[in-house]
């Protein structure tokens, strides 16, 4: 952290902004619940009526970029997209405040009256590559939660990172509120990434989205706590008391609804008992829509033609349409892949027998478990949190989707009428 007798000429910019974010962080912290609402409807409104603006400055990413056709679409912005937006900044926007809520009251034989109340974490530091989106759903929810955000998007994304942080900047000045609430890097130098690392004591918590590479330097380097979102190993598992036409449509669109989200299912792994006749089935299905797959001995023993799967396939986040398949001897052998291979993201299990859904639910060891469903449910928006700036797998809290009542932290205050401790 720098210190008081640096000048400014001498501070990182990044540190230069992280102080303007915790002074934005103080007055979004303590002003009125519907100031903060009326800057969320604001933005809304900015995303729908500076739509074109929006596309334009994403045309310059999409121009200066050379990347795979999925990493294109995943950097695409579309009219219906930006509007998918809009309608999740309104849903948000609508959601009650956590800010100053009473998580607990009680009184103390002595007469003391105390209350842990939720109070924003401060300022966050934001480092993700991809889709442009991610800035704008952390900037909402920083600002749902009282919370300044410091950004830092990947260089993929920049000009319509830029554009999204403009219309975050009317929507906030429009209610009233500082702009330094949410503030962006000036451009796309990687000295920045190090910079925010380092800012311990200007920055509470740092969040990161990105590739494992960004991720582990990430944690390796900051010197504040992280919230490291998850790769999205999942895996859906089709037990032998699986209702098989439900099966192949939950499998179907966890797979194929959008292969690029962390919510995908990487590895179907299906039961010995059920495989020979449902397996074909599933595979037809997939493959008609274009999907590819990683087999293993078991599965290709029942479609030859399928290519082999390494034990890395397994371990691998394809985030494209390829599906790795396992047949597991039972929902023990189910447990144990997961165990051996998920990222403890999320996993889904397709049976109609309550009891092994209970038990296979209750030994996963993963954020989010799943019974008769897509794992691509697996979305903060989906539960009700009105978004997610990430999908946490750690042990410690806060886990699975992270909403604005994930990023608070609390006070205790303790009321006495004169009371001294003996």
């Amino acid at each position: 952290m720098p210190t008081g007798t640096q000048t400014d000429a001498h501070v990182p910019p990044m540190h230069v902004l992280a102080r303007r974010a915790r002074e934005a962080a103080g007055i979004l912290a303590v002003c009125p619940a519907g100031q903060r609402t009326a800057a969320l409807r604001h933005v809304a409104a900015g995303l729908r009526d500076g739509t074109e603006t929006l596309l334009a400055a994403n045309r310059r990413d999409l121009e200066q970029a050379s990347l795979s056709p999925f990493f294109q679409e995943r950097l695409t912005l579309t009219a219906e997209r930006l509007e998918g937006v809009a309608r999740s900044v309104d849903a948000l926007a609508g959601l009650e405040d956590p800010v100053g809520q009473v998580l607990a009251a009680w009184q103390q034989p002595n007469g003391l009256k105390l209350r842990r109340v939720a109070t924003p974490l401060g300022v966050l530091g934001m480092i993700h590559e991809g889709r442009p989106t991610i800035g704008v759903d952390a900037a909402i929810l920083a600002i749902r939660s009282g919370n300044a955000l410091l950004l830092r998007g990947g260089p993929e994304s920049f000009h319509s990172t830029q554009a999204l942080h403009h219309v975050i900047q009317q929507g906030l000045a429009r209610a009233g509120l500082p702009e330094d609430a949410v503030l962006m890097v000036p451009d796309a130098g990687p000295e920045h990434v190090g910079d925010m690392l380092r800012a311990a004591g200007l920055i509470d918590v740092t969040v990161v989205r990105g590739g494992r590479a960004l991720v582990e330097r990430v944690q390796a380097e900051a010197r504040m706590p992280v919230l490291a979102h998850a790769a999205g190993l999942c895996h859906s598992y089709v037990h032998a008391a699986a209702d098989h036409e439900l099966a192949r449509r939950v499998v179907r669109n966890a797979r194929l609804r959008r292969p690029g989200i962390c919510g995908a299912t990487e590895t179907l792994l299906i039961d010995a008992a059920i495989a020979p006749g449902l397996l074909p089935q599933l595979v037809a299905d997939l493959a008609a829509e274009g999907c590819t797959f990683r087999a293993d001995e078991a599965a290709r023993s029942i479609l030859p033609e399928l290519p082999a799967a390494t034990e890395e396939d397994f371990a691998t986040e394809w985030l494209d349409k390829v599906l790795n398949i396992s047949v597991v001897a039972g929902v023990d052998a189910a447990l144990a892949h997961i165990v051996r291979f998920s990222s403890r993201h999320t996993e889904a299990i397709l049976t109609e027998d309550e009891a092994v859904a209970q038990y296979f639910m209750q030994r996963v060891p993963s954020a989010i478990v799943m019974w008769n469903t897509s794992t691509q449910f697996s979305d903060g928006g989906e539960f009700g949190l009105g978004g997610e700036i990430g999908i946490m797998s750690g042990r410690l809290p806060p886990r699975g989707p992270v909403g604005p009542a994930q990023l608070m932290t609390w006070r205790y205050e303790v009321h006495g009428t004169g009371q001294l401790r003996p």
